[in-house]
């Protein structure tokens, strides 16, 4: 029995698994494929674990015939300006069905480096190099295509945004409210800018060609509620009086939605763009107006509202000739540190502010110069703007200085007030008030008046009595027999 048991035979056997699962879902028809697919696909091609935020897939027809899918991220990378001019486009460019290359930076520009996707033609040439490709005339054609296909995806996401909230403030019957909940799947626009915000802002200072589509893309904060608006729905809410835009840059949003430049603005109902984000003072270097109306900055001089009336006319002619003696006083005493001193019309509750030139750098520009790792500051004082002091004629402490001044123009008091309104303006205005030493002995001699005192000389040093030492040596020597009874 032992001799009929057969021994074991060892077998291999093969399986095929196949590693490219995904196919080439960019050659179907988008009405052939599912969202599913879609999503997939993004997976595979850039190994990201969540799902984009949107998608377009098109065919481009004409001089070069293409298809492509474009893919916007879920999510920014977290290192995505680290290396921003060193760092290439993420399509991948096939030329009929064969993988060119992983990363052709030549097919979109950098401030829309985090779009990903395929793109294949038949129009390139498989059998040359990857040098050669670059120069080809059909890329540059393609690329221009693609980045008007982006643009088109993003505003197509804003204006759907914009239709849903204007549902809401609408009532709606059973139809309109079906077509809400559809569109209530779409991505939020609002979303997307908070997180490739400032690829957008960087388009409009590095793509002049498309500089007007990215202007309508672009958002910012106002003082009209705390959600981001547009240009245009801005340019929408104007009063029929107000010609120009207005906008106030800092560094932080809760400074400038308090800061002296608006209370005249807020006065008048005037909206005022709220712009905290350091790459907005190069937006508006670069986009001057929009559609017609100039952006104005309100930390610079000659603004004016638009709804002047003869009679404020007549107002700012006399408080012009009623102050000329304090506006002359106050620029001979800061000689050098600003270039005149005139009547105010924006502030209302402030007593003075430090404004720029037209053509200036803002207080928040000199900041982020400042601030510049390589910054040179010896060229900065010569690029630093002329700045202009005004005052509010109808606040007491301008009208009491121009008394003292009246009364005595060498009076110090006199002085020191008007320093300390220099040093409070400047700083107000988001400049850097200066000599801290020279501020902090104005501030002195300032308490010195408050508390009446005649000087502000150290007093004598006070002289211990020999009694009072003798007495704590006797308490001490008391204290260490008791603790040696107690052992």
């Amino acid at each position: 029995d032992e001799d009929d048991v057969k021994a074991p035979k060892e077998v291999t056997t093969w399986e095929w698994v196949r590693l490219n699962d995904q196919p080439a879902i960019w050659t179907r028809s988008a009405s052939d494929v599912s969202d599913e697919e879609y999503k997939a696909f993004y997976k595979a091609i850039s190994k990201d674990y969540m799902d984009p935020f949107a998608w377009t897939h098109f065919r481009g027809e004409g001089e070069v015939e293409f298809r492509s899918i474009l893919y916007i991220p879920g999510k920014p990378p977290y290192n995505m300006f680290d290396n921003y001019y060193n760092t290439n486009s993420q399509l991948k460019l096939f030329v009929r069905k064969v993988l060119i290359r992983d990363d052709f930076e030549d097919l979109m520009p950098r401030y829309l480096n985090f779009i990903k996707g395929v793109v294949d033609s038949d129009d390139l040439p498989l059998s040359v190099s990857r040098e050669t490709l670059q120069q080809h005339k059909a890329v540059k054609v393609i690329g221009k295509k693609l980045v008007r296909k982006t643009l088109d995806l993003l505003r197509k996401m804003a204006d759907a945004e914009k239709r849903k909230s204007e549902k809401k403030d609408e009532d709606t019957d059973e139809e309109e409210e079906d077509e809400e909940e559809e569109e209530s799947n779409e991505p939020s626009y609002s979303e997307f800018f908070q997180n490739f915000g400032k690829n957008i802002k960087l388009g409009v200072v590095e793509d002049s060609a498309n500089k007007n589509r990215l202007a309508k893309l672009i958002r910012f904060y106002s003082t009209k509620g705390d959600d981001l608006v547009s240009l245009e729905s801005y340019m929408e809410r104007m009063p029929e009086w107000q010609k120009d835009i207005y906008f106030l840059a800092g560094d932080d949003l809760e400074t400038l939605k308090h800061s002296p430049f608006l209370e005249r603005a807020n006065h008048k109902g005037v909206e005022v763009l709220l712009m905290d984000d350091p790459i907005d003072e190069y937006v508006v270097q670069n986009l001057p107006e929009f559609e017609g109306a100039k952006l104005k900055s309100l930390a610079k001089e000659g603004v004016k509202f638009g709804d002047e009336t003869e009679e404020d006319k007549k107002r700012e002619v006399f408080y012009k000739k009623e102050f000329k003696g304090l506006c002359d006083w106050l620029k001979e005493l800061f000689t050098g540190k600003i270039e005149k001193v005139v009547v105010s019309k924006r502030v209302t509750d402030t007593p003075s502010v430090i404004v720029t030139g037209q053509f200036g750098h803002s207080a928040n520009m000199e900041r982020i110069m400042k601030s510049q790792a390589f910054g040179d500051n010896s060229r900065m004082q010569m690029m630093m703007s002329q700045k202009t002091m005004e005052i509010n004629v109808r606040h007491p402490i301008i009208a009491e200085l121009k008394k003292l001044m009246d009364e005595d123009k060498d009076n110090e008091e006199a002085k020191d007030i008007a320093w300390l309104l220099y040093d409070t303006a400047m700083i107000n205005s988001g400049f850097d008030f200066g000599n801290p030493k020279d501020f902090s002995q104005r501030m002195f001699r300032l308490m010195q008046s408050g508390l009446k005192l005649e000087s502000l000389d150290l007093l004598d040093e006070v002289e211990v009595p020999e009694e009072e030492e003798e007495e704590d040596a006797e308490a001490e020597n008391l204290d260490s027999d008791a603790e040696e009874k107690e052992l």
